[in-house]
């Protein structure tokens, strides 16, 4: 036992030579797990609905590290084969999938349009389980590979006046389960990161709610928003060797606010 303590080393962090994709990496938490993947070697493959890159690729190329970018709308189907070619043809491998692109639309449960629904379900669900299913394929194959899916604090709980957020994060942490049942045999570990509340361009109309805020706020056992430097080592200790035992777990990065 002694021996096995003596042979640990902080280098299983390490994604030196990994390959990446992260899908929305260009803003927000995307952009925040995309720059710390890089900062632990990796090279990305970011996916992106705009081209609005620029930013992100200074923060990966800063790091030394290599970055190619993608345009696609992943509610179409047919692009999901495109982006996994693209990335085996730039980079040979696929190492690292991070299934962060999602939307949120708000509205009361009686007032909630169909067409609001199917939008958020393709992005936030349907989009996670093709694109997760095709680089499934490479990483059997490879006989490894990390999946991250991003899940939330509406993988748990109800929420108001989101329905297809919250039934779509809680099919997020369905799909990871149901993945990694099936996956891990293969060397292929599947687990999520469940945010909590994070200062993003999406919750700015929450924060700017004085009432609702606040509200929040007292939840909140760290007594404050997370950022998205504080989800950046998560990522990384989930798309590393360190999580190698890890599979088919919902990871809650929320200050405390499940505990209350």
């Amino acid at each position: 036992m002694t021996t096995q303590f003596n042979d640990f080393s902080l280098d299983i962090f390490s994604l030196a030579s990994k390959v990446a994709i992260v899908t929305g990496g260009n803003t927000g938490l995307g952009q925040g797990y995309a720059a710390a993947l890089a900062k632990a070697g990796a090279d990305l493959f970011i996916v992106t609905y705009d081209n609005n890159w620029d930013e992100t690729r200074e923060l990966i190329e800063k790091e030394g590290r290599r970055v190619e970018f993608f345009q696609a709308d992943l509610t179409k189907r047919e692009v999901i084969k495109d982006v996994v070619s693209a990335c085996l043809q730039a980079y040979g491998k696929i190492d690292i999938l991070v299934n962060n692109a999602g939307t949120i639309r708000r509205a009361p449960l009686l007032e909630y349009k169909a067409e609001d629904w199917d939008a958020v379900m393709d992005i936030n669900l349907n989009s996670v389980y093709f694109l997760s299913q095709e680089v499934a394929k490479v990483m059997v194959e490879q006989k490894s590979g990390k999946i991250i899916n991003i899940a939330s604090m509406l993988s748990f709980q109800g929420g108001k006046f989101v329905p297809p957020y919250t039934a779509s994060k809680h099919g997020v942490a369905g799909i990871t389960k149901a993945f990694a049942n099936e996956l891990a045999e293969f060397g292929v570990q599947i687990n999520a990161i469940a945010p909590g509340y994070v200062a993003t361009a999406n919750t700015a109309p929450i924060r700017e709610d004085e009432k609702r805020n606040a509200e929040i706020l007292s939840r909140i056992p760290a007594g404050r928003w997370a950022t998205p430097a504080d989800l950046m080592g998560i990522v990384v200790f989930l798309a590393s060797q360190a999580s190698d035992y890890m599979n088919g777990h919902i990871l809650a990065v929320d200050g405390g606010w499940l505990a209350r």
